[in-house]
């Protein structure tokens, strides 16, 4: 693939507020802790300190990926774990290695593209560091958000402009959901995918994780891992008793204290202040109680701990207690979820998208609070990939790549003033009545003083005509070049579904069914993490 790139703010697709973090504006500094830069990373490695248990967590993951592994030997005697993630889950134990995270929702069968684009700038940004510090090692995380409850989120996904949608009634974490009902959703997506090229591949990697496994959380793993395996990337499931024992100091006072809701709460209000268009807010308690299907917010009410709309139900010393001896039931919520992953990962980079990056804005006061390294923030890399024939069509039009993400009426407008050979512009004519308007005002000022407004009223009255007549002929203009627009109709419909990114719209599949592994590779080869470029990838 050829790649392109332009800036985050020319594609007009991301917030005030992340461009300002990009570009490192000072009123935002007090809301994170380092730089996403390599002089950033190398003040960062000099004063890290990992609270992670090692041991612990390298364990963890070792029996993780030993139960797929059980599951995918009983219909395949020879899988076994890649050799990159034994490594990196082994180097984990080591005390100069150091994990770049990601984290996403169980969409299935990956959701949108930027669920792909996420995993790859990990390890992408991996290879970089290590690099620039041979002697450390990074290991590239996914963090799968197996708690969260918002299954209505991660049912369905869109390929070729399909919905392929899974119908079902769910509460709990989406994790322990068993995709025994998936079938026929399944069968849809392999349906669009089709036979040619790379299809059986992917459609054997996905038969499997949603036929072979009773926790979507393990189809996920089993999914991402035949992707992402062969680069090291590691899977955490952090739905996990032993891994929960390490937080449960801070689940106990974050519960009892209300600390992290004082702590956001002051934080966004100064966000606020800035004009920061809130993330998310938090609550007096942070936390959700799960126990089977079930995950419900805990509330503090007549002196009592309550799990909503149960009749579950707490002392102070009782709460304290069941901390101590089940601090799996107790589920972070998405303010609590990061202090959390950076309590029992040695990490130094979070990868998230903008929304994302904004929302850890919000959460610096809070690990401070805690005592815990706040990471390196990374917005993910952002891609549009544009096919041989959508590519044929922008050349033919002469069209850049920055010109592709005006909307559809400015790419129209833009497209005819450049392509007539008419001057549809009366910018001159107006600079030539603005000039005569000047005098007007002089003669007048000299008659009566208080004319003044009624010749700039007269002006504008004549601005708003001359605008008018200009859009008049643009249009007319677009009328003499009607097959020509129809075609820049056609190139913002593939590009763009739904008038927003590619990324956030469609699958992977059709893609992958093209390319193959050699898509993801091509994606690790152009996509920069420090950069900060939105990249256009048009098929050589």
């Amino acid at each position: 693939m050829d790649v392109a790139c332009i800036s985050y703010k020319e594609t007009g697709f991301f917030s005030p507020t992340v461009i300002d973090y990009l570009e490192d504006k000072p009123e935002l500094r007090e809301f994170y802790s380092h730089r996403p830069t390599p002089d950033g990373f190398d003040e960062f490695l000099k004063n890290k300190k990992v609270v992670a248990d090692r041991e612990l967590l390298a364990d963890t993951l070792t029996d993780q990926y030993q139960i797929i592994a059980q599951y995918a030997r009983i219909w395949n005697p020879g899988f076994s774990v890649p050799q990159p993630v034994q490594q990196n889950i082994k180097s984990l134990r080591s005390p100069n290695t150091y994990t770049i995270t990601t984290g996403h929702q169980l969409n299935i069968f990956a959701g949108p593209l930027y669920f792909i684009y996420k995993i790859v700038t990990a390890i992408k940004l991996t290879q970089q560091l290590k690099a620039q510090f041979p002697d450390k090692n990074f290991v590239p995380v996914y963090w799968m958000a197996s708690e969260d409850h918002d299954f209505a989120e991660i049912s369905y996904t869109i390929i070729g402009g399909k919905k392929v949608h899974w119908w079902l009634e769910s509460s709990g974490a989406t994790g322990r959901i068993h995709p025994e009902t998936l079938r026929q959703a399944l069968n849809q997506y392999k349906g669009v995918l089709g036979m040619a090229d790379h299809a059986p591949e992917l459609a054997e990697i996905v038969e499997t994780a949603y036929t072979r496994f009773d926790r979507l959380a393990d189809a996920t793993r089993y999914m991402v891992n035949a992707l992402f395996g062969q680069y090291g990337l590691v899977i955490i499931d952090a739905d996990n008793q032993r891994l929960k024992q390490q937080f449960a100091p801070i689940i106990e006072h974050d519960i009892i204290e209300q600390n992290s809701f004082k702590n956001i709460t002051a934080t966004n209000e100064k966000l606020h202040n800035l004009g920061v268009h809130i993330q998310v807010n938090p609550r007096e308690i942070n936390f959700f109680y799960m126990k089977g299907n079930l995950r419900e917010r805990l509330v503090f009410e007549d002196g009592r701990y309550k799990v909503l709309n149960t009749d579950i139900s707490f002392t102070e010393d009782e709460l304290r207690q069941e901390i101590k001896k089940h601090p799996q039931k107790f589920s972070p919520n998405v303010v609590m979820r990061p202090l959390y992953q950076e309590c029992i990962l040695p990490n130094i980079a979070y990868i998230g998208g903008g929304a994302e990056v904004v929302y850890w804005l919000e959460l610096k006061s809070n690990f401070e609070y805690y005592q815990i390294d706040f990471p390196i923030l990374i917005l993910r890399n952002s891609g549009l990939v544009i096919r041989k024939e959508s590519a044929a069509k922008i050349k033919r039009m002469e069209l850049a790549p920055a010109d592709i993400f005006k909307s559809t009426d400015q790419l129209k407008t833009y497209w005819i003033k450049k392509h007539s050979g008419h001057n549809l512009s009366l910018q001159t004519e107006w600079a030539e009545l603005t000039a005569i308007f000047s005098k007007l005002k002089e003669r007048a000022a000299k008659i009566d003083p208080t004319l003044g407004p009624s010749t700039e009223a007269v002006q504008a009255r004549l601005k708003k005509a001359i605008d008018n007549l200009e859009k008049k002929l643009v249009k007319a203009e677009k009328n003499n070049y009607h097959t020509r627009l129809e075609q820049i109709e056609q190139i913002k419909t593939e590009l763009f579904p739904a008038n927003s990114l590619q990324e956030r719209n469609e699958n992977f599949g059709l893609l992958y069914v093209k390319w193959g592994q050699t898509f993801i590779n091509e994606l690790i080869r152009n996509f920069e993490p420090l950069a900060f470029e939105f990249a256009v990838l048009t098929e050589a």
